[in-house]
């Protein structure tokens, strides 16, 4: 088991060709043990627009750092892209390694949307978890990220305050 915040991924380039990637059209080889450098990234060919992009993985599976029971959830990552986009089949394999993975629900959300972050450097980003039930109690841990100095830190800080 791992803490959430401890956790570093490696720098991973940015393809400029599809031919580049390594996760797409290739077999899938499932890390069993949090895999931050499976994520690949690909150039935004609409930088001069700006756009959300968002992915629902609801079939999110982690396990709980005390009992080692399996937790549900689905996650949610939308963003707004800058020059870096993270290529999506690298995204299902690497929220594919949390399956082994003992960590709380909010160091999860955290984790990945920080890594994305590291990943991408994207204008705004925002994860959820919605998980479960477990013991009659649901968590759904919200995390955001708007480029400081710019219009999407204030957006960030409107999306924090409002959210439910």
């Amino acid at each position: 088991m791992q803490n959430g915040s401890k956790k570093q991924g490696k720098k991973n380039n940015m393809a400029r060709d599809p031919k580049e990637l390594k996760a797409l059209g290739h077999e899938s080889v499932y890390s069993q043990k949090y895999a931050p450098e499976v994520l690949e990234t690909f150039e935004n060919q609409h930088k001069d627009n700006d756009y959300w992009v968002r992915f629902n993985c609801p079939e999110f599976t982690t396990l709980c750092p005390i009992t080692g029971q399996p937790d549900f959830a689905e996650i949610r990552i939308s963003y707004v892209p800058d020059v870096k986009m993270v290529e999506s089949k690298s995204l299902k394999l690497y929220l594919f390694s949390f399956r082994s993975n003992g960590d709380f629900h909010e160091d999860v959300v955290n984790t990945i949307m920080k890594d994305l972050v590291k990943l991408m450097d994207p204008k705004y980003i925002e994860v959820t978890g919605f998980f479960t039930p477990r013991g009659g109690i649901s968590i759904y841990p919200y995390a955001n990220y708007g480029r400081p100095g710019t219009k999407w830190a204030e957006l960030a800080e409107e999306r924090f305050a409002m959210h439910e």
